[in-house]
Order: structure tokens, then C-alpha cells, then sequence
């Protein structure tokens, strides 16, 4: 190749050393630009090849047409069925030259159709990636044209140039689409949803619904068939949910089997409930996989997106939370996001940011409800309920937290709070009331019970306020001990042998009650509320309380009635031979200085 010629590559090399994927279209007609002048020729042009599809199309060429046919027959080609000129270029590896007078008529026509020149001559130079053909630079004149060797060359060396560009902007679209796509699916990713549902929510947009799709249970179908045949379910799914829009920038697996669908066309709640329902009917048909026909439920969230009002995340956790009441209703339904959901999700979420500060911070508080002998009107217990005084919600009942702290992983902490503000109440007592035979009754919760260091805590928490192991009670639920009995029975067996006392809570409402009677040390069990609320006038409750009042006498066991509110009620127990009880027939939880002064009386009666 001839100096004046390596000053050529050097100049197309410039242009085109630096470029990336936004700005290689410009460095293109700049290095073409810089071939036409060279040469003398009337057009330049850079073609991509498409393997997969069969295709080449024109990214750039200088001059630039001014009219430019629509649609554009240089614009994209086929190879199959293509001119003999076109077809040659799909796997060329060498320099083509063509001239006027070839055979290759409709390679002539062509050209004359997109740009007017009716005899021209070219030469075709291959881009080469490893063995691959990957594109072709042309250049064209009007007339005759001959090339020498070294002007081939010096396109070759121009050509790979071309080629190591068109490498690295492949590879920067490959990772920019990577970042933005679920790989199995080919699907928008979090992230690319993200970024379109932002676009979306722009103020002034239109309204559009947001589905939020949960299969139900696909992990069984990974442990029966194995998580390939899972993979082709999901891709089967995403290939279904495909059908409902034709743009893939509206479709996301947004979690492992979870996917998110935007429907612009759904403005309303009940047009999206609609289309959910059909969505619903197809994603959950029938497929076969490895051999067996199977399908999966699913729960599907319905949110409206109010665009200038919404954020990505509120209406992204708006649809996740109707899924979650779809699933928890049973699954395989459709949910819409209401009100309702708004409130419980926003009080859900402050609890979950502020309790482990309350628990730190002493802002919890404790109520206590005593328990009395319905023969005598005696206090023979207090049970201890924890309260929040948020700053902003007020009061707020266990029943809104407690659920919550075991889900963000804060019921150990919380359940070693309780006990230790419980005994340290019943410690304050004892001392001013001198001694007593009223024992303190403390929940504790699954988490709590399996933990490592909880008999530990028990017998510190003991020791550090003096009080006498016999004074307390620990109160566990059936669903407690359900998941793993053997372990909750060896844990009970090491608090009982500290000289703590256990009750099985809410008896009635767990699993294999029964054999949990048998099996667990307990000394106590207490008749959940279910059964005790319509004792006087449901002769089914009658049946079961009187069952349960027989099972604690076989095994010896303390018998203490809850909810009792009524006084047909208590009279309905007396009958039955159950004698102790705790409710707002005698009274509700009360602060600790309120429940002191009933104590200090040590009896109550019916109000």
C-alpha cells in the first residue's frame, strides 16, 4: 500500500478510533465522506448484516440522498431470494468489484430505482469478524471505475476499521440491553420498567393501569419437575402475556415469578379488572412440560396510575398489594388496589420503618388483663399485652405490629422486651404489695420460642428483678409449635425445668390440638375466644368447651377460658367445670397503675 494511501487510513481512523454507540453514526459519514473525496467517486455507503434474520441494511453513506424512495429499496435486503450481487455479499470475504456491462442486472436496477445511476461500477469490501461476514463498505461511481491493488488494500485496512467500531457499539447495545432485560425471557427487567413507568407517570400523561401478576406455587413445579421445565413455564407465561400488547417496552418479569403489565388503554379500574380477568384465564391455561400437561394459578394486582400524583414505587407496591390480598384470599383471582389497601399498606410500612426504634427507645407500653376464679371473684393472674403509642397513629393494638415485627425479623427483640418490662412491672408490685400468689402470664412468639439464646434470657430476665421462676407463665400458641413440635417440646421441657410455667394460648384454633396435649409440657391450656363468645346460645361451642374441660382434667392441666364477655356466658362455663377465666366481663387491659389498685382489692366481679 502506497504512503498516500496509508495517509488515507490514518485520516478514516480518526474519525473512527473514538466512536461509540450514540456517536458512530457520525463517525461513519465522516469516514465515508473522507473515502469519496479520495477516490473520486459519486457514492460511498456502509452496510450491517443481520445472521440471524438474513439481512443487510444500509446504516450510512455519503452523500446522503435528498430523495430518498419510500420505502427505500437499498434501504433493508434480504439475502434470501436477493440479486446475485446482493446474495454475494452475505458471506464475502473478499474485495467484489463489479462493472458496468456484468451480468447482474437486477442489482443495476436496483440502484437506478434508489438513486437514479443507471450504469455504474463498485466494489464490495467485506467487514469480518473472526469468520464471520458482518457487514460490507461500498464505494460507486457513475461510468467505469478500476481499482488497483493497492487501492484494495487500502480499503481492506478501512473496512476493518469499520468493522472493529460496528464490534464495540454491538457490544455496548448487548450490555445497555442486558442492563434493561430479563435474560430468560427476553422481557423488560426492574430496572427497564422502572424507567418507562417513570416516563409514564410524567404530569400531564395519561391515566393507565398497572398489573402486578404472582403465579401461585411455582416452587412445587421446580421440586417436581426440576427448575428447567420452571424456566420453560415462565417463558411460556411471559410468551402468553406477550399477547396482550404489542409493545415489549409495556411487559416485565419483575421478580422470579412475577411479571408487571402496563395496559395504556385501561384509564379505569373496572376496564383493568376486565382485562386482568382475561389475563388471568389465559396465563393460567394448561402447558406441557417434560412429558406432563401442568398448569399454575396466579394472583393478580390491579393498580390506576395517576401520573404527576404517583411514583414508580407507589404504584408498583399499590398492584403488588392487591396481589397479595388476591393470594391471600386464596389465590388464582384478581384484586384491585382500594383504599383499604392504601391505609393497611401505609400503616404496614411506618411500622416497619419505626418499631425497631420504639423497642429501642421504650416507646411500647404494656397493658395487663388479670384472670379470675369465677367462684370466687379472685385475681389468680395478669397477662401482659403490648401497646405502641405511636406519635402520629395513637394507640395501636398488638394485633397491627406484632404480625409485622415476626415478618421484618424484630419479634425476638420485641418478645425480649415484653418480658422484661413485664416482670420488672410484677417486681414493682410484689414489692408494695408484699407477698402474692398471682402469677404473670407473658405471650411469646414462634420466633422467640426457637431462638438460640432464649432460655438464657428467661432465666437472666428472672434473676434481675428477683422474681421467683414459679411467678411466671409463658403463653405460646398451637401455631407456635405446629412447624416443629420436637423442638418446641425440648425448649418447653428446659423452661419448665427452670420452674417456669407454659400455657398453650388460643387452644382449639392450631392443628393436631390434641396430640399437642400429649406431647408438649404444658401446665396450662386456654380456650381461644371463638368458643367462648356464643357458649350460652351455640350448643357446638357447648360441646367443644366441654371436651376441652374433660381433656385438662385427664391430663391435669390448669383450664382458663378467654373473650368471656357475658354473664350467660360465665354461667355457661360453671356448668361445664371451668372455673377460671379472663374478659371484659370482669375487666379490659389496663395501664399498670390501674390494674396495681385491683390488686391491692384482689378481687373483682361481673360489670
Amino acid at each position: 500500500m502506497s504512503p498516500s494511501l496509508d495517509v488515507l487510513v490514518t485520516r478514516v481512523a480518526t474519525h473512527l478510533i473514538g466512536a461509540d454507540a450514540p456517536t458512530a453514526p457520525s463517525a461513519y459519514r465522516a469516514g465515508l465522506r473522507d473515502l469519496r473525496d479520495w477516490f473520486g467517486v459519486d457514492t460511498v455507503f456502509l452496510r450491517h448484516h443481520d445472521s440471524h434474520h438474513r439481512i443487510t441494511t444500509l446504516v450510512a453513506e455519503w452523500p446522503q440522498r435528498e430523495h430518498v424512495p419510500d420505502p427505500d429499496p437499498l434501504g433493508i435486503v434480504e439475502f434470501a431470494g436477493a440479486d446475485p450481487v446482493f446474495a454475494a455479499t452475505e458471506h464475502l470475504q473478499e474485495p467484489l468489484v463489479f462493472r458496468p456491462g456484468s451480468p447482474a442486472r437486477a442489482y443495476a436496477e436496483r440502484v437506478e430505482s434508489a438513486s437514479g445511476m443507471s450504469s455504474v461500477s463498485m466494489v464490495a469490501v467485506p467487514l469480518r469478524s473472526g469468520p464471520a461476514t458482518t457487514g460490507v463498505l461500498g464505494l460507486v461511481a457513475a461510468g467505469d471505475r478500476q481499482w488497483t491493488e493497492d487501492e484494495l488494500g487500502a480499503l481492506k485496512a478501512t473496512a476493518s476499521l469499520f468493522s472493529q467500531v460496528q464490534a464495540r457499539v454491538s457490544a455496548e447495545e448487548r450490555l445497555r440491553w442486558a442492563a434493561r432485560h430479563d435474560a430468560l425471557t427476553g422481557l423488560l427487567n426492574r430496572r427497564g420498567m422502572a424507567d418507562e413507568l417513570s416516563a409514564r407517570l410524567a404530569e400531564g400523561r395519561p391515566r393507565f393501569a398497572v398489573l402486578y401478576f404472582d403465579l401461585d406455587r411455582l416452587e412445587a413445579l421446580n421440586d417436581v419437575l426440576g427448575h428447567t421445565a420452571g424456566d420453560e413455564f415462565l417463558r411460556t407465561v411471559a410468551e402468553r402475556l406477550r399477547r396482550f400488547t404489542d409493545d415489549d417496552s409495556l411487559l416485565c418479569r419483575w421478580g422470579g415469578d412475577e411479571f408487571v403489565l402496563l395496559l395504556p388503554r385501561a384509564t379505569t379500574e373496572d376496564e383493568a379488572y376486565v382485562e386482568a380477568c382475561g389475563l388471568l384465564m389465559s396465563v393460567t391455561a394448561r402447558v406441557e412440560l417434560a412429558g406432563d400437561v401442568v398448569s399454575r394459578t396466579a394472583s393478580i394486582g390491579v393498580a390506576v396510575a395517576r401520573p404527576g400524583i404517583d411514583t414508580v414505587d407507589s404504584v408498583i407496591a399499590g398492584a403488588d398489594q392487591a396481589a397479595i390480598a388476591a393470594k391471600s384470599a386464596g389465590g388464582n383471582a384478581v384484586s384491585l388496589f382500594t383504599d383499604e389497601i392504601r391505609e393497611r399498606t401505609a400503616l404496614r410500612n411506618d411500622i416497619e420503618l419505626h418499631l425497631r426504634a420504639a423497642i429501642e427507645n421504650d416507646a411500647l407500653l404494656l397493658h395487663f388483663q388479670p384472670e379470675i376464679d369465677l367462684t370466687t371473684g379472685r385475681i389468680t393472674a395478669v397477662e401482659a399485652l403490648v401497646r405502641w403509642l405511636h406519635p402520629t397513629r395513637g394507640m395501636i393494638p398488638p394485633a397491627d405490629f406484632v404480625g409485622i415485627a415476626e415478618s421484618v425479623n424484630l419479634a425476638t427483640e420485641l418478645g425480649r422486651w415484653v418480658l422484661n418490662e413485664a416482670c420488672r412491672t410484677y417486681a414493682s408490685w410484689r414489692q408494695r404489695l408484699g407477698e402474692s400468689t398471682i402469677t404473670l402470664r407473658v405471650n411469646v412468639s414462634p420466633a422467640q420460642l426457637v431462638s438460640r439464646d432464649f432460655i438464657g434470657v428467661v432465666e437472666t430476665t428472672l434473676a434481675r428483678h428477683a422474681m421467683s421462676p414459679a411467678d411466671l407463665c409463658i403463653e405460646i400458641t398451637e401455631v407456635a409449635v405446629v412447624h416443629d413440635v420436637t423442638l418446641a417440646a425440648r425448649t418447653l421441657a428446659a423452661v419448665r425445668a427452670l420452674g417456669v410455667r407454659v400455657a398453650i394460648d388460643d387452644f382449639g384454633t392450631g392443628y393436631s390440638s390434641l396430640s399437642h396435649l400429649k406431647t408438649l409440657p404444658v401446665d396450662a391450656v386456654k380456650i381461644d375466644r371463638e368458643f367462648v363468645a356464643h357458649l350460652d346460645t351455640d350448643a357446638d361451642d357447648r360441646a367443644i368447651v366441654g371436651a376441652v374441660v374433660t381433656l385438662a382434667t385427664a391430663y391435669r392441666l390448669d383450664l382458663i377460658a378467654e373473650g368471656l364477655e357475658t354473664v350467660e356466658a360465665r354461667t355457661a362455663l360453671l356448668d361445664l367445670g371451668c372455673t377460671r377465666a379472663q374478659g371484659y366481663l370482669y375487666a379490659r387491659p389496663e395501664p399498670a397503675e390501674v390494674v396495681f389498685d385491683m390488686l391491692r382489692v384482689g378481687t373483682l366481679t361481673p360489670s
